[in-house]
């Protein structure tokens, strides 16, 4: 009896400790987990600040874009020379940072619904999601079950109408896009500043509480259309401009950006959670080709080129070798893991999931991420910004070389980004049997996430005028009139910016037109076909885009002059077509 009496006050004791035990970790955990501040920007480009993203090329940050906050940043933190978005436009990669899952899985591998194809593409295009499943399980979700107040502030583009609360955010602006970010307020561009305050009060309110946060700031900026405060804009007017990066209005936008960045580092040293707070700046993907140019790197928005993928990304936070660089190659989609273990998360993880942690590589940006598949494969089966030649894609990255496949002509290329990071030397010959390997590596993935892929469009018309497969163009009555009236205009600033010899109004011309390019993809309704060989009104209007933009890079005023001179010429002498309830000889509309 005295025995069995000891034992069970031995049983009771043990579980009273374990109890104990059990108490105080939970309540350490409580106490001890980080906050998370996630920074992203819209459109930004690897070379898009003034941090170098890769210590042994120069021209790897802006050498017009000043960013003294996001400096401030790396100097603090690990910079990832090698890390790349999830994809190439703004939602799929807003999905993958959501999921850990690639975009090629999730079904979301463009900006809006599935479209019908033109019979100008020789492709079908596969169909793909216009919204973020609820049915998948998202950050939020995850790190608010683990005890985190969440938090959602800027731009969703995910699609869906109930937004950031159905995938587990707190606090949030709602299903938010690109229009909502152009503000009206000159003191406040592209909500930079609403977005900052409203993660500041966040911040507040959770330190105050002690109870641990994760807080996005997803900026609309540095998307189009251009918006800055015009006291910035004056300052970066008054500086020298680059010959890389020329705009002061894009300068501006840029450094209006990096102010907020700013005030959320001042705010966190003034709440002193810095030992317990991570930060993280990211883009969703690289500038829009020559908006911003992404030089050295190839091409830029909506192509998996490097232009198109390779981005800034810097991590602070406890653990974090300051001021150091990893040349690790990351992806977006290993962010969750990385957030998932710095908050301590256990159990199963979603089903599907992609990505590995990066918390190895912050001690000493070194060492290995642990991923379900070797390589990192990125797949866009459409036609995208790239120019004319930008059709459905897929590449596959291993071990420093990039393999690119092309749907339409199943053409290869191969390139060595450690010695060719501008992607200029195809080896896809001369290393055929590496070429093979990758390729069918590629195929495996694709296959094995299920991944849409194009086939062959029977419809397919090679008379037909092209397009880049996107939705729009203005069309209708008066459409063809005003998009005359809005060149005459354009071009006539052009002659006066030439005669007054003002190289920095050239530059600003030059980047408005190719952000209304980028913006307005869509070819026209009812254009023919130019008088080049059947080349379609926006491959043309691309060519001459490509043009000025390199004579203004040459500094080649008399090579401008002459394309302008030929661009009035070409509008003056354009065909007139006629439309039903339209008179043919002077485009008006008949009287009723």
């Amino acid at each position: 009896m005295v025995q069995r009496i000891f034992a069970m006050s031995r049983l009771l004791a043990t579980a009273i400790l374990l109890l104990t035990y059990s108490l105080a970790v939970n309540a350490q955990s409580t106490t001890e987990k980080p906050n998370i501040i996630f920074i992203l920007a819209d459109d930004q480009g690897w070379n898009g600040t003034s941090v170098q993203m890769h210590p042994d090329m120069p021209d790897s940050k802006s050498d017009y874009y000043q960013t003294p906050n996001i400096e401030r940043l790396a100097r603090a933190g690990l910079i990832f020379s090698n890390a790349y978005s999830p994809g190439p436009m703004c939602s799929p990669t807003r999905a993958s940072l959501q999921t850990g899952k690639s975009p090629a899985q999730l079904r979301m591998t463009n900006v809006g619904g599935s479209r019908r194809a033109a019979p100008s593409q020789r492709l079908l295009l596969p169909p793909h999601s216009s919204a973020l499943s609820t049915d998948e399980i998202t950050i939020g979700e995850t790190l608010k079950r683990a005890g985190y107040s969440t938090a959602w502030f800027g731009k969703w583009h995910l699609g869906g109408d109930r937004g950031p609360r159905a995938h587990g955010y707190d606090e949030h602006d709602g299903p938010t896009g690109n229009a909502d970010g152009n503000s009206e307020d000159a003191d406040n561009p592209k909500d930079i500043f609403g977005i900052t305050n409203r993660g500041i009060a966040f911040m507040e309110k959770n330190a105050k509480t002690g109870k641990p946060f994760y807080l996005q700031l997803w900026h609309y900026a540095v998307h189009g259309p251009i918006q800055s405060r015009e006291a910035t804009e004056s300052a970066s007017a008054a500086r020298p401009s680059g010959k890389t990066h020329r705009s002061p209005s894009f300068a501006a936008m840029t450094e209006d950006l990096d102010t907020g960045v700013g005030m959320i580092l001042d705010k966190i040293e003034e709440l002193s959670i810095a030992d317990n707070t991570y930060v993280i700046y990211m883009s969703d993907h690289g500038a829009g080709a020559r908006l911003s140019s992404n030089s050295p790197l190839r091409q830029g928005k909506g192509t998996l080129w490097e232009g198109g993928l390779r981005v800034p990304l810097i991590i602070r936070g406890p653990g974090v070798k300051p001021g150091a660089y990893c040349h690790v190659p990351t992806v977006g989609w290993d962010l969750f893991p990385t957030f998932t273990a710095l908050a301590g998360v256990q159990g199963q993880m979603p089903q599907g999931l992609e990505g590995g942690s990066l918390r190895p590589l912050f001690a000493s940006g070194q060492g290995r991420i642990e991923r379900s598949r070797d390589g990192i494969a990125f797949h866009f089966p459409h036609y995208g910004q790239g120019g004319p030649n930008n059709s459905p894609h897929s590449i596959i990255l291993l071990d420093g070389f990039k393999l690119l496949k092309f749907y339409e002509t199943n053409q290869l290329h191969l390139f060595n980004l450690k010695e060719d990071i501008g992607e200029q030397r195809d080896l896809s010959s001369e290393l055929s049997e590496k070429t093979a390997m990758m390729h069918e590596r590629l195929n495996k993935y694709l296959k094995n996430v299920n991944a849409g892929i194009p086939i062959e469009n029977k419809e397919f018309d090679p008379n037909a005028i092209a397009t880049t497969g996107r939705r729009g163009g203005r069309g209708g009555r008066g459409g063809s009139a005003q998009r005359t009236a809005e060149r005459k205009k354009e071009l006539e600033a052009f002659e006066d910016a030439l005669k007054q010899g003002d190289s920095k109004k050239l530059g600003e011309l030059i980047a408005d037109m190719r952000q209304r390019f980028e913006n307005s993809p869509s070819r026209p309704r009812g254009r023919q076909p130019s008088r080049t060989g059947g080349t379609s009104y926006r491959e043309q209007r691309g060519k001459d885009l490509e043009q000025l933009e390199e004579a203004y890079k040459k500094e080649d005023m008399a090579k401008l002059q002459q394309l302008i001179t030929d661009l009035k010429k070409r509008l003056e002498n354009a065909p007139t077509r006629s439309r039903p309830g339209r008179s043919s000889a002077d485009g008006q509309r008949p009287d009723r």
